[in-house]
């Protein structure tokens, strides 16, 4: 997926170069224009990312955002830019009123390390509080680069994007919701495993003992959840790699090495054995051909013999290890094909 080399690449950049960013200017530079290239959109085209977006506001005239990226002449996306330093928290007031009084259903806060990304899907025309797709680029997931993905010039729909932004925008929450109460359970929180278990009056000491109770509790599901998937995995590989070695096993039981193959390795051993020693010599017989290996090792082919079928072949390779494959009445032709032999092996000797 060319956006995830791209994502990732400017992640780095990221990571590199922040302490060397002193300005807004520079970290539009540096970061926010190569995220919005990434996306496929055109950094020096005027026509689709537009700098200085002007968003004029009733009687408040030349108000200006950083950009807009255009489509087909309207507005997709509007992109207000903060130094990458700068806290995100205290300047969504601002896009809040450029969103107003544009035509996009999309805007965008960042820094160009956080970015996050708004609609209006609790008021028409009147930007959500809280974005539906945030995230840090120094710490991308598969999952959010696919999101990501949809902002891209070529899949780019507005209403893909839409009816999958309330999903995004409430799973995140849910999940806030769930680590704040996992790490810290509130007192509805603990109520709700209290009432259901405890007979008497949930007095403050009872609370206590059961908010101790509760994150104990959830800590240890927790960790049994994740050494069920760990033991689940580990059996699914154990059974996995049971079944290739049997597989393998049936393929060597398969195997039947001829005495002609076995003649023919004794000539191609009387070859090499002049200028290799007989013990870096091996063969190894499989059910499509009796190969003869350097140092036993199957990337050092020296030669494969393919006797067992109506017509006979020696298999050479050439200094590129490309096999090339030739035709033999017997096993004494091997003796015509010596030099290529030779030659392979010293090779695998330099």
């Amino acid at each position: 997926m060319e956006i995830a080399t791209s994502l990732k690449s400017l992640a780095k950049k990221v990571g590199e170069l922040k302490q060397s960013i002193a300005t807004e200017e520079a970290t539009k530079t540096a970061f926010i224009l190569p995220f919005i290239n990434a996306l496929g959109y055109d950094i020096f085209n005027p026509t689709e990312v537009v700098p200085e977006f002007t968003a004029d506001l009733g009687l408040k005239k030349g108000e200006k955002v950083d950009y807009a990226i255009f489509q087909n002449g309207t507005p997709i996306i509007i992109i207000e830019c903060k130094k990458w330093s700068e806290d995100l928290n205290i300047h969504n007031s601002q896009l809040f009123r450029y969103f107003h009084v544009t035509k996009t259903r999309f805007a965008l806060l960042t820094n160009g390390i956080e970015y996050r990304f708004y609609t209006d899907l609790e008021s028409s025309n009147i930007m959500d509080e809280k974005p539906f797709l945030e995230f840090d680029i120094t710490k991308l997931k598969d999952n959010t680069i696919s999101e990501i993905g949809k902002f891209c010039k070529s899949n780019f729909d507005v209403e893909k994007i839409i009816n999958n932004a309330s999903s995004l925008k409430y799973t995140k929450e849910i999940k806030k919701l769930l680590e704040s109460e996992f790490t810290t359970p509130s007192q509805d929180f603990v109520r709700h495993f209290a009432n259901p278990l405890y007979n008497g009056r949930l007095t403050e000491k009872v609370m206590n003992q059961f908010e101790e109770l509760v994150g104990r509790a959830i800590n240890q599901f927790i960790s049994e959840k994740v050494n069920d998937r760990l033991t689940s995995a580990l059996n699914e590989e154990s059974k996995k790699q049971e079944e290739e070695n049997t597989n393998i096993e049936e393929e060597i039981s398969k195997v039947q090495t001829t005495d002609e193959e076995l003649e023919g390795f004794q000539i191609i051993l009387a070859i090499l054995r002049r200028s290799i020693p007989k013990d870096r010599i091996f063969h190894r017989d499989t059910q499509s051909y009796f190969g003869v290996l350097f140092d036993d090792n199957n990337r050092k082919p020296i030669c494969r013999l393919h006797l067992n079928g109506g017509t006979k072949y020696i298999s050479v390779f050439d200094a590129d290890k490309n096999e090339i494959k030739e035709k033999i009445i017997s096993v004494d032709d091997i003796y015509k094909y010596e030099k290529q032999l030779l030659d392979t092996a010293l090779n695998y000797m330099k």
